[in-house]
């Protein structure tokens, strides 16, 4: 248990340290606020984006045709409509667009543009008196009009992108019967109005029951709507690890920092094994970090909303740099002689190494960025920061995993030098 109190010794004098708490996890959280105050600062409910509702008028000349009778059950929620116009007012009407646009119908084409000119729509549709009757003729072709107000731009665009899509479809369904009129020669309504429900049952947006192809689609872990943290959220992982990595490298400095003191000779006079000794403060080197990124990762969550992703992925990725980070510190205080080379390394040093396992992040989209993501992994914080990453985007469990096992190469080859350089000094 000896091995326990001293971890435990150790872990209560960094912890006791106001300085080595604000180095832990006031700094990291505090730069992670400074860059959101950067881009503009936390997102409030009542600043999100919301596209705008746009007023739009309709007049519907259509005047139908004796044959849309025959074919318009094939439509879905055809069956009320007496005309390819009145389908197509419907289809506008639906729940799913309310939030786009706010219907009005009027009787002509010179209120629909009086409407538009005045202001008091930003769109008008007008569907012309023959709309019906060219589409159910083979060889008929004809168009909707729509009227923009020019100075809107975005509501207006949407409903040209709406509109667009509708007739999209009614083209492609009128080329399908189009095709089967011509193999069979047959114009009996009744024939088109069975090749429009297969048709319909076919497409994507029909009765998936019946329809000719099974589409399944398969989605990415979901994303956070919020643009702002799709920039912080990487930037905080990475000034997560960073600073572990300083945390592991500065509590492994208590062991040089007591050999000048004094009190590490003194200890190992005691009964107590020096690998008991030595093994107690890697312990406590490890068990620091541990704390560190744990709070660090809860308190990005709970105060800037960081979406870290799935719970087993972030376990292995930290885990794995919990280990890095600890074993790194023993490695690197190994190779000093003294606490006044460690100023220099520490800050110069791991500096290097932070700024270039950041790299991937802040490069991100240049030409060069396949690039330089590659020469930061080689070093173990460059490793760290690409598994944190994998865990935000979702990836596959498999690539977790091959991140985690580099990881722990890392960290068992600098443990393996750092207890053999200090059981050497120390012996």
């Amino acid at each position: 248990m000896k091995i326990f109190d001293i971890a435990f010794k150790d872990m209560t004098r960094s912890f006791r340290s106001a300085f080595a708490l604000i180095f832990m996890f006031g700094v990291p959280l505090l730069m992670t606020g400074m860059f959101v105050l950067m881009f503009g600062g936390p997102e409030k409910p009542d600043q999100a984006f919301s596209l705008p509702v746009t007023k739009v008028v309709i007049a519907n000349l259509d005047q139908g045709d004796p044959g849309f009778e025959a074919v318009k059950a094939g439509f879905p929620g055809g069956t009320q409509a007496g005309s390819m116009g009145d389908w197509i007012i419907s289809k506008l009407q639906d729940k799913s667009l309310a939030d786009l646009m706010q219907l009005e119908i009027v009787g002509s084409a010179a209120a629909a543009h009086a409407a538009v000119d005045s202001r008091k729509a930003g769109a008008a549709i007008i569907i012309p008196a023959d709309f019906s009757t060219r589409f159910l003729d083979v060889n008929g072709k004809t168009a909707l009009e729509l009227y923009k107000d020019p100075t809107l731009t975005i509501g207006p665009n949407i409903i040209q992108s709406v509109l667009t899509q509708f007739m999209d479809g009614i083209s492609a369904a009128k080329i399908t019967i189009n095709v089967t009129l011509k193999q069979t020669g047959n114009t009996d309504p009744a024939i088109i109005s069975r090749v429009m429900q297969q048709y319909i049952a076919s497409s994507p947006s029909g009765d998936q029951r019946t329809a000719l192809l099974d589409v399944h689609a398969i989605t990415a872990q979901k994303q956070s709507s919020n643009p702002l943290l799709t920039i912080i959220a990487p930037i905080m992982g990475w000034l997560t690890i960073f600073y572990a990595f300083f945390t592991g490298a500065s509590s492994a400095q208590s062991i040089l920092k007591e050999d000048e003191e004094g009190t590490l000779p003194r200890l190992f006079t005691t009964p107590t094994s020096h690998s008991t000794i030595l093994g107690g403060k890697f312990l406590a080197v490890g068990l620091t970090v541990l704390v560190q990124m744990v709070v660090l990762l809860i308190l990005g969550d709970l105060i800037f909303g960081i979406p870290w992703g799935a719970l087993l992925p972030v376990a292995l990725v930290t885990f794995g740099t919990i280990s890095a980070a600890a074993t790194f510190g023993i490695f690197l205080n190994s190779l000093l002689k003294n606490t006044k080379q460690s100023g220099l390394v520490f800050g110069g040093l791991l500096t290097v190494l932070g700024m270039l396992a950041g790299v991937p992040i802040f490069a991100a989209g240049s030409s060069a960025a396949g690039t330089l993501s590659t020469v930061s992994l080689i070093e173990p914080i460059g490793w760290a920061v690409r598994g944190l990453l994998q865990a935000m985007k979702g990836a596959q469990l498999s690539e977790i995993l091959l991140t985690f096992l580099v990881l722990i190469i890392w960290s068992i080859t600098m443990f393996v030098i750092g207890v053999l350089r200090f059981q050497k000094r120390y012996a």
